[in-house]
């Protein structure tokens, strides 16, 4: 993998030169913005001086809401641009920095089906959504990953409610071995709070298959494992491989869910920030910006070494 020195030289030959046209676009970007929010503001406040001693305060609480949601609107409008050239100009760039192997498609994303058919996830979400997508082959793996934010949403009026089912970078890689089974890891929750009847809690699952018993104490204690057949999962969750995804927890320091499913491997990583998207009010002629964008891309990338998915123990057929 790429060190930051190599990125450090990379930036200053290749990126410097890129974001100093961009920033120039930024900054016309930045002069409309505050015109379209002066000219909203205006009108809300000439609005809310017309009807403020006649109209009921939510009357008024809606002119506001609604001078933010038009602004919101319009500030999306002014920026696809920009923020279509920071893509391609940057993003897609440090993608082939990484690797020459990499494609990059911008307004692309990890299939809903493909998100569904990791078994992650047992909440299938009715709004779905994601970009960043880079898909290609590093070292014989064949590997895709995205942004995705995915949501289920319920009732509607006064009830609707919507929460989160997954938001982050979604990885899926061929796992170099035919299986039959299936294998769900998930973070471990319920053992860390209650211990040994934490397990029984999770013993108790109904929505997922059999709880798979393994020997790493360790592992148990970060983890939950599924799976509709003990034996083929522990063949599958190897002593190593436990160890790696451990590893891999403690280096990202986020919330990490894997599942083994038709040959492939998919993992979750959570984030709650957007990724890979430029900035608009900060200058971005600043190094750690682009280090920034360059270990997410890497986290991801990396996967393949983490897990050591690039080691042919197994043939398919």
């Amino acid at each position: 993998m790429k060190t930051l020195d190599e990125l450090q030289e990379f930036y200053g030959s290749t990126l410097v030169e890129q974001l100093s046209l961009l920033e120039n676009m930024r900054s016309k970007l930045v002069a409309r913005l505050a015109i379209a929010a002066a000219i909203i503001a205006a009108t809300v406040l000439i609005a809310l001086l017309l009807i403020v001693r006649m109209a009921p305060v939510h009357v008024v609480m809606f002119a506001v809401v609604g001078g933010i949601v038009l602004f919101t609107f319009v500030a999306s409008i002014l920026s696809r641009g920009y923020v279509r050239e920071f893509k391609i100009r940057i993003i897609g760039r440090i993608v082939k920095f990484l690797d020459e192997n990499l494609n990059y498609v911008p307004h692309g994303c990890i299939p809903k089906s493909k998100f569904v058919a990791s078994e992650i996830f047992k909440t299938r979400p009715n709004r779905y959504k994601g970009d960043d997508l880079v898909t290609g082959n590093l070292g014989g793996t064949q590997i895709e990953f995205s942004e995705l934010h995915a949501e289920y949403e319920s009732g509607s009026g006064k009830n609707r409610s919507r929460r989160t089912v997954f938001k982050g970078l979604f990885f899926i890689a061929d796992f170099n071995k035919n299986f039959t089974c299936h294998v769900v890891v998930l973070p471990d929750t319920a053992e860390k709070l209650f211990g040994g009847f934490g397990k029984l809690l999770q013993s108790w699952n109904l929505a997922r298959d059999q709880l798979i018993k393994l020997e790493d104490p360790r592992f148990e204690r970060s983890f939950a494992v599924y799976g509709n057949d003990q034996i083929q999962a522990r063949y599958i969750l190897s002593t190593s491989l436990m160890e790696r995804i451990i590893n891999f927890r403690e280096k990202t320091g986020r919330r990490i869910y894997l599942s083994f499913v038709g040959s492939k491997v998919f993992v979750a990583v959570t984030y709650t920030k957007r990724l890979f998207e430029p900035k608009i009010f900060t200058t971005l002629l600043d190094f750690e910006m682009v280090r920034e964008y360059f270990e997410d891309l890497q986290l991801a990338a990396g996967i393949v070494d983490d897990l050591n998915l690039n080691t042919r123990i197994w043939s398919k057929r």
